[in-house]
């Protein structure tokens, strides 16, 4: 399964001062495998060291750290020599092993020729200043596929070709809009999980089976990140985090005017009803990369942090495909797009996860007094802001309010509707799909 992070893995082999690298994601977004075939594919020997499945790793890294000891211990371990100039060695599960984490200042130090790479989930909850080695490793985070790897991943050229061609056209025709969009509806409904995106895949040609095999999946997943609150956290915390958690897709499923709001933190907890409150389970999930925070900015002036409230916020899920899941949306009414006014957030949530996968590692919206923007980009050093609807209704006061406020060079819609291209207005339009593009 193609995976763009992939050119990031061959930019990280080739450089000459690379240090440990450390690929870091939720849960089941495909870790292990991109690191598996990166072993495969571009190295003559490959050996993997699982520290969640064998326990017994953690010996190599009691009594010292010492790079070289540990290589030939790990060879013991797995009966087969490791060539630290040709082959590459895989920490898989890493969070589990605190002094494995340690090890890796070492590793940069003393044996920086060494291909280690790295696998952790819930890293930025397990992680602390005791085993983190600040300054030793680099860092390739990796999400669910987003819409390019999801078209890849059903191997039809033509869409393909078709998705590519955004650069060239000025006006796309209806034929072409409406073969991406009906693969944006698929992904509405799958989502970007590997597994589910995969099994997807394999049964397509019984489109209803298909996308039913898909949400037992995506609910099977659902519940071992539940799991994973529990085992991690603790009892009473884990609770907290599963009520935040579901109540994500709740309130992005009550916003009645198609516009996601702030997030609100009365009734999430009982008797907890403040950001200071709710700021630990928050907190939690966005460091297990399990949501996508969209902090309001009150005015569009670079650098936009400046003008951000730390309790003011959108929360969305980090896959749209676990939305629908965690709404029991039927999954007939995703791919018709039939669910009533309130599907504006189902948008939404997927441009915000569609922005993250592309390397925007923070995201931004505005409101002022009551216009609000669905959210804020900066291209060539200019904001830009981002309208989002999830249909062909392009009327946007709120964008207009903005560009009588800031006079912006760029302003872009995102629908339902075709690509069309205005040299004499700073407006375009986009076809929501085409998010990444901006």
């Amino acid at each position: 399964m193609y995976r763009k992070i992939y050119s990031k893995l061959i930019e990280w082999k080739k450089s000459e001062s690379r240090s440990p690298l450390l690929l870091r994601g939720a849960r089941q977004v495909g870790k292990s495998y991109i690191l598996e075939k990166f072993g495969e594919y571009e190295f003559s020997g490959c050996h993997i060291f699982n520290f969640e499945m064998n326990k017994n790793l953690f010996s190599a890294f009691e009594n010292d750290l010492d790079p070289e000891r540990i290589i030939k211990d790990l060879s013991i371990v797995s009966g087969k020599k490791i060539d630290t100039k040709t082959e590459l060695v895989i920490f898989d599960e890493i969070q589990e092993c605190p002094k494995a984490l340690t090890s890796l200042k070492y590793f940069c130090e003393q044996m920086p020729r060494l291909h280690l790479c790295c696998a952790g989930s819930l890293l930025g909850v397990k992680l602390n200043s005791e085993s983190f080695p600040v300054g030793k490793v680099e860092f390739i985070d990796i999400h669910p596929l987003c819409f390019e790897e999801f078209l890849r991943a059903m191997n039809d050229d033509i869409a393909l070709e078709l998705f590519f061609d955004f650069d060239s056209n000025e006006k796309q025709s209806e034929i072409a809009h409406q073969k991406l969009w009906d693969y944006f509806r698929e992904y509405s409904v799958t989502g970007g999980m590997p597994q589910v995106v995969a099994t997807y895949s394999k049964h397509r040609d019984n489109a209803i089976e298909a996308m039913n095999k898909a949400r037992s999946i995506q609910k099977r997943l659902v519940e071992s990140y539940h799991n994973d609150f529990a085992k991690h956290s603790g009892k009473v915390n884990s609770l907290h985090i599963i009520s935040v958690f579901e109540n994500i897709p709740t309130q992005l499923s009550a916003n009645m005017d198609r516009s996601v709001k702030k997030y609100q933190f009365k009734d999430v907890i009982q008797r907890k009803k403040s950001y200071a409150e709710l700021q630990g389970p928050i907190e939690w999930l966005d460091k297990a990369g399990l949501i996508l925070k969209v902090k309001k900015c009150n005015r569009s002036e670079i650098p936009f942090e400046t003008f951000c409230k730390k309790n003011i916020f959108k929360l969305f899920v980090f896959d749209i495909g676990l939305l629908g899941a965690m709404l029991d949306l039927p999954v007939s009414m995703i791919y018709t797009q039939d669910f009533g006014i309130t599907k504006g957030y189902f948008a939404e949530n997927f441009v915000a996860q569609e922005f993250v996968s592309n390397s925007i590692s923070k995201l931004y919206s505005w409101s002022e007094k009551t216009s609000e923007i669905e959210f804020l980009r900066i291209v060539d050093n200019e904001p830009v802001p981002v309208e989002v609807k999830s249909g062909t209704r392009l009327q946007a006061k709120s964008l207009q309010q903005y560009i009588l406020r800031y006079s912006p060079k760029l302003a872009v819609k995102l629908s339902g509707k075709p690509l069309k291209r205005n040299k004499t207005s700073p407006i375009q339009n986009y076809p929501l799909y085409w998010a990444s593009k901006i």
